[in-house]
C-alpha cells in the first residue's frame, strides 16, 4: 500500500504559504466588523434590522459579482497580481469611509461596503484554492483549516475592539477603524507586489483524478450547495449575534460584542483543532460530526431555553469552525491547477448566501427573535446531508 505524504505544505513554498495566512488574518478581521457594524447603524441612525442588513447584502453581493471577473483575471494574470489588486480595492473601500462619514447618508456606507467586498473576493479567490495546492494533496484539508484559524484569529478581535469602539456610548467616527486599516492593507499591497508568489504547475502524477469538466462533476457540485447553506447559516448568525442577545435582554450591546469575541475564540481554537484532528479522522466524518453539533446546538437555540440557549449559541461557533475550508477543500479533490483556479472562483461566489440576513432581519422585525433561527438551521442541515453523501461514496 502507497504510504500517504503527512508534511504540511513542501519546503519551497513555506514563505508563500506564511504570507497567505496574513491574508486569511485581514480579511477575517475585515468581515467581522459587519456583526457589530450592524447594530452601531440601527442605534446611530435609528433604521430597523432589515434596512441595516443592506451593509452585509452589499458586501457578499460584491463576492458574487466580482468572484468570476476575479477567477479570470487570476487566470490570465497569476495569484500574486490578484492579491495586490484584491488588497488595493479593500484599501479604496476603507478609504471611501471617509467621504461617507462626511455625507452622513446609510447608502454612502452601503457603497463603500460593496467595493470592499469586491476586493475580499479577489484575496479569498487567490488565497483559498493557492493554499490547497503548496502541500500534498493528503494534507491540504488540514492545511486550509490551519490557515482559516487565522482568519478566525481576526474574526475575534474584530468585535472586540471595534465594538468597545463603537458601543462605548461616545459619538465615535465610524471611519476611524476603516482609516486604519486601508492604511495598513495598502502597506500588504506594496509588501506583496515586492515578494515572489509563484504558481504552481504540477505534473500529472500530483494532478490526481481528472474531473473532465467542472458541471460533471457532482463532488464539487454538491459542494458549492453545501458552501452556500453554510455561508447562509454563518453570516446569518454573526449578523444576528448582537441584535438577538440584546433583544433577549440577556446582554447590553458591549457585553454582547464582547461575548461575540469570545464565541469566536471558540471558533478559532475550532480550526486549529480541527486541523490536528483530521490526521487522524476523514475530513468527511469530521464535516459529518461538526454539522450534527450545528444542528443539534441551534434546535437548542429555537426551543429558546434562556441560558441553555445562550450556550448553545456559543457552542455552535466550535462545531461550524472546520466547514468552510473543509467543505472548500473537498469540493476541489481530484481537479488540476487549472481546473481549481476556474473552481475556487465559482465557490467564492458563495458568500452571496449573506444576502439571506435580509431575509432573517424581516423575519425578526416581525416574528419575534427567536424565529429567525430556521434559517441557518436548514443551512447547516444542508451541510450534514453533503458530509454524509461524502461519508458513503468516498470513505
Amino acid at each position: 500500500m502507497e504510504k500517504k505524504d503527512k508534511t504540511l505544505t513542501y519546503k519551497s513554498y513555506l514563505i508563500p504559504f506564511v504570507l497567505i495566512v496574513l491574508l486569511f488574518f485581514m480579511w477575517g478581521f475585515a468581515r467581522a466588523i459587519l456583526d457589530v457594524l450592524n447594530k452601531h447603524f440601527q442605534t446611530v441612525m435609528h433604521i430597523s434590522i432589515a434596512q441595516s442588513s443592506l451593509i452585509q447584502v452589499a458586501t457578499y453581493m460584491g463576492y458574487f459579482i466580482t468572484a468570476l471577473p476575479a477567477g479570470m483575471y487570476i487566470m490570465r494574470y497569476g495569484y500574486r497580481r490578484g492579491i495586490v489588486t484584491g488588497l488595493l480595492i479593500f484599501a479604496a473601500g476603507a478609504l471611501l469611509f471617509v467621504p461617507s462619514m462626511w455625507s452622513g447618508t446609510f447608502m454612502a456606507f452601503v457603497g463603500a461596503l460593496f467595493v470592499i467586498g469586491c476586493g475580499l473576493t479577489f484575496l479569498e479567490v487567490s488565497a483559498n484554492p493557492y493554499v490547497t495546492l503548496v502541500g500534498p494533496v493528503e494534507t491540504s484539508y488540514s492545511r486550509l483549516n490551519l490557515a482559516q484559524s487565522f482568519n478566525g484569529l481576526g474574526c475575534v478581535l474584530a468585535p472586540l475592539l471595534v465594538g468597545r469602539f463603537l458601543f462605548s456610548g461616545a459619538d465615535a467616527d465610524v471611519s476611524v477603524p476603516y482609516v486604519i486599516m486601508g492604511i495598513l492593507v495598502v502597506v500588504a499591497a506594496v509588501a506583496f507586489s515586492r515578494v515572489p508568489l509563484p504558481d504552481i504547475i504540477r505534473n500529472d502524477s500530483q494532478q490526481g483524478v481528472a474531473s473532465g469538466t467542472l458541471l460533471k462533476n457532482r463532488s464539487f457540485l454538491y459542494g458549492v450547495g453545501a458552501l452556500l447553506a453554510y455561508e447562509v447559516s454563518e453570516i446569518c448568525i454573526n449578523s444576528y449575534f448582537v441584535n438577538f442577545t440584546t433583544a433577549m435582554n440577556w446582554l447590553t450591546s458591549i457585553d454582547a460584542s464582547r461575548v461575540l469575541s469570545l464565541a469566536l475564540v471558540l471558533f478559532m481554537a475550532g480550526r486549529f483543532a480541527g486541523s490536528w484532528m483530521m490526521r487522524f479522522l476523514s475530513a468527511e466524518m469530521m464535516l459529518l460530526i461538526c454539522a450534527s453539533g450545528s444542528v443539534a446546538c441551534v434546535i437548542i437555540v429555537l426551543l429558546d431555553i434562556q441560558e441553555v440557549s445562550l450556550c448553545a449559541l456559543i457552542l455552535n461557533y466550535a462545531f461550524e469552525a472546520i466547514m468552510f475550508p473543509t467543505v472548500f477543500s473537498l469540493s476541489l479533490r481530484g481537479l488540476s491547477p487549472v481546473e481549481t483556479k476556474r473552481a475556487g472562483s465559482i465557490l467564492m461566489m458563495t458568500p452571496v448566501g449573506g444576502c439571506t440576513f435580509l431575509l432573517m432581519g424581516l423575519i425578526a422585525d416581525n416574528a419575534g427573535p427567536v424565529v429567525p433561527f430556521v434559517l441557518p438551521l436548514a443551512g447547516y442541515v444542508i451541510v450534514a446531508a453533503y458530509a454524509r453523501w461524502l461519508h458513503r461514496n468516498f470513505r
